[in-house]
């Protein structure tokens, strides 16, 4: 971000305030900033407009051969969870056959899967945030492994669903860490792009199981196939972690803690409690929105395959090669929207997408052969996903700095906590509302039903994100560890105590403060005093920093 040297009016406090101010920003091409001059110590409001966009292989070679490395990995550790998720989502038919129960019973191990990830979420992320992001994702990917076995396994039904509940409860505490190690060394201009890369190792994961599916055939017990290849890539992928060292953002973050105390466990959860009472009202803000993205994503594809099968009537190889097309649309369509939101702005970009996916549902869900719906499924994910690619880097920049791992994990997980019933709910009201089928046959209305929900969420979406936060180009890498503010002092200013003692009192004063020329943060250094001089008064403020 760049400063336009114009002078806007202060941050809005307030939750209608903000919401206010939020909305009329969104008809603005340029984004509210604080600013710190790091000579004067006077903070000031101002306009700040987005650099052009750049070619995303110059962005992309910004990244060491070290920071690469490292977003692999969290790439694949993301792309196997969704693998281990979406090996039972798209193989529903299958199982309901070989426990002799129905698809809605079954979508029942999906519900308790995503109740159990937020409690995941929040033992894993706050581990990493506490000790490292190595060892708590390295033990997830293994335990998912052996969990996918125990999963094949499972002699009965209630067996079944107690090994998936568990599975949900390791499955939560991949996507903070994986998307803390991937994106925090990321170079600020690239994050976008970066993140709708990364966003798409869902989608990666749903095509693999896809294929997985496609290979293993359509008989009753070929979905132990698949699951056997999820454990694979799960287990290898935490060993391949093993192999690699803890990110460097973390240890410097560590040492740079001068506090003898750093990583008390007092500290830590003093930090924590500070940081909810402060942050509160943006931690709601953030479990409304994954709880919207959630059942967008759910509502649309957990079931989709279903409804090639049973409304479309297709077979298993032609549901499973659409199914395969649908998210190949997703991953190129995360991409680009989460590349373009580094220019055309984060809500932006999310309300665009979701408003598109809106206004498609009806070519979505009406099309008759496998040609038609790979088509518009293509196009339907490739919106849908669109806003899912800018959410890693958005929720990244929301985060009070010090809780990268954890808070985007949490809320990420909460909304899939509250969104747990979605496939459940779809397949229950399409197995007791019927349409006439291209052969005249009287079959389950999962299209309109799909339809209607996915519409009354991506209109949600839209309002949810009009009148939100955007703390787009934020730096948030230069915070440091939780646990390392001095015990003598009060812990973090912006986490509601009384001095900028800590490291992430630090990048309060540094947050959004970029300078024109060499996109450095400008920063005071503080040692647990507060800044000579904070201006209210915008006319004090000089006309440039």
């Amino acid at each position: 971000m760049e400063s336009t040297g114009r002078a806007a009016e202060p941050i809005a406090k307030g939750v209608f305030a903000t919401a206010k101010q939020a909305f009329g920003d969104l008809f603005v091409f340029a984004q509210r900033r604080e600013a710190t001059d790091p000579h004067t110590g006077v903070v000031r409001t101002e306009w700040a407009r987005p650099k052009p966009l750049r070619n995303p292989i110059s962005l992309m070679a910004q990244l060491s051969g070290k920071d690469w490395l490292f977003f692999i990995v969290g790439f694949l550790a993301w792309s196997a969870d969704a693998f281990d998720f979406h090996a039972l989502s798209i193989q529903q038919k299958k199982l309901a056959a070989y426990y002799g129960t129905t698809k809605t019973a079954i979508s029942s191990a999906i519900t308790l899967t995503l109740l159990l990830r937020s409690v995941g979420a929040a033992l894993f992320g706050l581990a990493g945030d506490k000790w490292g992001r190595k060892w708590p994702m390295v033990l997830n990917m293994i335990i998912l492994g052996v969990l996918q076995i125990g999963t094949i396994y499972a002699g009965t039904f209630e067996t079944f669903l107690a090994v998936r509940a568990l599975f949900g409860l390791f499955m939560g505490g991949v996507y903070g860490n994986a998307i803390a190690m991937a994106l925090e060394n990321s170079p600020v201009d690239a994050r976008g792009l970066m993140s709708g890369v990364l966003q798409q190792g869902y989608s990666f994961g749903y095509v693999m199981a896809a294929c997985g599916n496609l290979g293993a055939g359509g008989d009753t017990d070929s979905w132990k196939l698949v699951f056997w290849i999820g454990a694979g890539v799960s287990i290898g992928i935490g060993l391949v972690r093993i192999l690699f060292p803890e990110s460097q953002q973390f240890i410097d973050a560590r040492k740079a803690g001068k506090n003898k105390e750093a990583g008390n466990p007092s500290a830590f959860w003093r930090e924590c409690k500070a940081m909810l009472r402060k942050e509160w009202r943006m931690c709601i803000y953030c479990c409304i929105l994954m709880s919207w993205f959630n059942y967008y994503s759910h509502t649309s594809q957990d079931s989709y395959t279903t409804f090639m099968l049973t409304q479309k009537e297709l077979n298993n190889s032609q549901a499973s090669r659409a199914s395969i097309i649908m998210k190949t649309g997703a991953c190129i369509g995360g991409t680009i929207v989460g590349y373009l939101s580094q220019w055309f702005g984060r809500r932006r970009s999310i309300a665009v997408a979701a408003t598109i996916s809106m206004a498609m549902i009806p070519g979505w869900i009406m099309p008759e052969g496998e040609t038609a719906l790979s088509v518009t499924g293509f196009l339907m994910q490739f919106f849908i996903q669109g806003a899912w690619g800018v959410i890693p880097i958005h929720l990244n920049e929301l985060s009070p700095p010090a809780f990268r791992s954890s808070f985007p994990g949490i809320t990420y997980q909460i909304g899939n906590m509250v969104s747990s019933p979605s496939a459940q709910i779809v397949n229950y009201v399409s197995e007791n509302t019927f349409v006439t089928s291209k052969s005249g046959k009287q079959v389950e209305a999962y299209g309109p039903v799909m339809g209607i929900a996915t519409a009354i969420i991506a209109s949600g979406i839209a309002l949810t994100v009009m009148f939100g936060p955007e703390k787009r180009g934020r730096e948030f890498e230069k915070a440091g560890v939780v646990g390392s503010a001095p015990l003598d002092g009060a812990v973090v200013e912006h986490l509601g105590g009384d001095k900028p003692g800590s490291s992430m009192g630090l990048e309060a004063l540094r947050d959004d403060t970029s300078d024109n020329s060499s996109g450095k943060a400008y920063t005071q250094e503080v040692e647990g005093d507060r800044p000579e001089k904070v201006a209210s008064d915008q006319a004090k403020a000089p006309a440039n920093l």
